[in-house]
Order: structure tokens, then C-alpha cells, then sequence
């Protein structure tokens, strides 16, 4: 029997790894999160980075919607972009992203990328 708190943290740990081999900029993981609502669970200590970001970890299944809204909402409290890093067993690491972030879009799509997608993306809101 696998915690699921402690597989969350775990994904938690590795994508602020993940991230700051990508990108050069650190992350920590927000306690927060598990105390009150509307908190990421990567804080970057680049105040440029323009993403809250919300991971999720679960052994199979698909992109559930309700992991868009708390990603959401925890954006829209600290006036950043959201995105959902969720990963499933056996499977690579994706990112849900807004469709606005990288073109105009005025009805809310979202596009699923890889990590590297992400990173790349991420490089270029931050020049």
C-alpha cells in the first residue's frame, strides 16, 4: 500500500528537481498547500516565473478537471499562470497548460504538453 500523500510529495521533489535542471531556477516545496486553499505546490525563488503550479501523481487514470480549478485557483491568488504537472505509472511526465499562455484564446482551451514543451514555453514568457 503506497501513501498518497507521501507519492505526491515525492513527484513534488522531483519535478522542482526536473524544473531547476531545465531552467536553472530553484523550487521548494509549499506546505501551505496542506493547511488552507488556494496554494501552489512549487514555490520558484525567481519571482519572474510565471507559473503556480499544481502537481499531481496517481498510478493510472486520466486528467481529471477538478485539478484544472484548484490549479486555477491557486494562480489567480498569486496573478500567475496555472498549470497541472501530473504524471500516472509507467507513463511521462505531462503539463496542462492554458492555450492563452502561448496564443490568443478567449474561451479557456487548455493543450497538454511534455515537460521539455514546458520548459521551452516557460524560457520564452520569461525573456
Amino acid at each position: 500500500m503506497v501513501n498518497g500523500r507521501a507519492k505526491g510529495a515525492s513527484f513534488e521533489r522531483e519535478v522542482a528537481k526536473l524544473l531547476n535542471a531545465e531552467l536553472g531556477i530553484s523550487f521548494k516545496r509549499n506546505l501551505e498547500q496542506y493547511r488552507a486553499g488556494f496554494h501552489d505546490d512549487l514555490t520558484p525563488d525567481d519571482d519572474t516565473f510565471p507559473w503556480s503550479i499544481e502537481c499531481k501523481r496517481y498510478a493510472g487514470g486520466s486528467f481529471n478537471p477538478s485539478w484544472w480549478q484548484q490549479a486555477s485557483d491557486a494562480a489567480q491568488a498569486k496573478g500567475k499562470l496555472p498549470c497541472v504537472i501530473y504524471k500516472f505509472d509507467r507513463r511521462p511526465i505531462r503539463v496542462a497548460i492554458p492555450l492563452g499562455a502561448i496564443f490568443d484564446d478567449t474561451d479557456g482551451h487548455l493543450v497538454d504538453v511534455s515537460l521539455e514543451a514546458f520548459c521551452y514555453i516557460t524560457r520564452e514568457l520569461m525573456e
